[in-house]
């Protein structure tokens, strides 16, 4: 059976270590009952873990030679293998709306894309697992008041519970990347409501990390038109001195909310 190519424009660094490949398939069983869903199975080195599962797995694969080279060795995935590309599927579709594990190698450049299409999908997506770069996953799992701590800490950690579960050495992939990999778990905690506006939220997070060196006085002033611009009363309050590697998920709900509650939302700047 002919090996598939590594290809650098899909950001393509294909597992050979079968020990860690079942260790990463293992750790949807931390969602048990559900089906599978992989993306970017290239040659089946997770696959072949998954497919032993006693549940359905489906898999997403953008190359054209990798999506030959599954139905060729795995026949029996055969309508399973989806030649698409992930982040503009309707996710919908996939299980005929039933849940799923959402697992895989993922893309280094675009698996922060996987996770915000995640978590527009959240409700479906109880469970997702991976290997991505470290730097990423440190970020995803990182507390407040840590340097890694960002959009990506606050937007996932709303929604669920965030586990980084080993680190992965370069050596046991073709070809190597320049950076380390990690294994990360995220479980959907038990919010359904964050207690503000959702749309505005992001909003305030993206807003005050794209300055992130600066107090919340100063990055959420963009927020706001001159004709909409608060009073200065609103900016002398206490959390207005911080930034925003200090805040907690609940700060930022808050946060969310005094800002809705300081102008309607279309007063707002877009």
């Amino acid at each position: 059976m002919r090996q598939v190519r590594p290809k650098k424009n899909l950001g393509q660094h294909f597992l050979t270590d079968l020990n860690i490949a079942k260790r990463i398939a293992d750790t949807v069983d931390a969602c048990p009952d559900i089906p599978v869903l992989e993306i970017g199975p290239g040659m089946g080195v997770l696959t072949q873990y998954l497919v032993e599962k006693p549940r359905e797995v489906k898999a997403v694969e953008i190359d054209a030679e990798s999506v030959r080279y599954l139905h060729e060795r795995f026949p029996k995935l055969r309508d399973n293998v989806i030649g698409e590309d992930f982040l503009r599927m309707d996710l919908n579709r996939v299980f005929e709306g039933r849940p799923f594990v959402l697992t895989g190698n993922y893309p280094y450049d675009i698996s922060s894309q996987i996770f915000f299409k995640m978590l527009d999908n959240k409700d479906l997506i109880p469970c997702c697992t991976g290997m991505i770069q470290r730097e990423v996953a440190e970020r995803i799992a990182s507390k407040p008041g840590n340097k890694q701590y960002g959009i990506l800490s606050v937007m996932i950690q709303a929604w669920y519970d965030t586990e980084y579960l080993f680190t992965v050495d370069e050596n046991v992939f073709n070809p190597p990347p320049k950076v380390k990999s990690a294994v990360i778990r995220m479980t959907r905690n038990g919010v359904s409501n964050l207690g503000c506006d959702e749309s505005l939220f992001r909003r305030v997070v993206k807003a005050v990390f794209n300055q992130r060196r600066k107090m919340l006085r100063v990055s959420l002033r963009q927020l706001f038109s001159a004709d909409t611009m608060p009073d200065a009363t609103f900016f002398a309050q206490d959390i207005m001195t911080r930034r925003p590697e200090q805040l907690t998920v609940e700060e930022f709900v808050n946060l969310t909310n005094m800002v809705a509650a300081c102008k309607k939302n279309d007063g707002l700047a877009q």
